[in-house]
């Protein structure tokens, strides 16, 4: 029974899989999305989430906390000072993940994270598209001499 399990262990030694995530929640934190695989997505949503949790709170003891996982102070300056103050009004759901297709070379299910609400997010994705008009289709070829004449 997998009762009271939290987190998965993505094939690696606990010190290589507390690394992967230390670096992917710094990476999310400074550019606000990264695109990795489904599995490392869903956990790093968890650690993600947790960090905006902390800076909301905005103490030292948090700060400290945070402190522990974020690798780069400049990104750990940028959790308290920008990111967290966005989510003021929000409760929890501060990362978004997005089914983005397959890998090519291992087919491996890629995804994107991204924080919601960030700026500039519209602009990615093309913000509101038109309705597309299906295609025309296409006319058939002409006959050649060759088909008339051997008909």
């Amino acid at each position: 029974m997998r009762h009271r399990v939290a987190g998965v262990k993505l094939g690696r030694t606990p010190a290589h899989r507390r690394a992967l995530l230390r670096n992917l929640v710094t990476a999310l934190l400074e550019h606000e999305a990264v695109r990795t695989t489904d599995s490392k997505a869903k956990e790093l949503r968890r650690w993600g989430d947790r960090m905006i949790s902390l800076g909301k709170q905005g103490t030292l003891h948090a700060r400290r906390r945070a402190a522990a996982v974020v690798m780069r102070r400049s990104v750990l300056k940028k959790l308290f000072d920008e990111i967290a103050p966005r989510y003021a009004e929000r409760h929890g759901g501060y990362t978004r993940v997005v089914k983005l297709g397959l890998r090519h070379g291992d087919a491996a299910p890629l995804s994107l994270v991204e924080l919601v609400e960030r700026p500039g997010a519209e602009k990615e994705r093309g913000g509101q598209t038109k309705k597309r008009r299906p295609r025309e289709r296409a006319k058939p070829a002409p006959e050649t001499r060759r088909r008339a004449a051997a008909g």
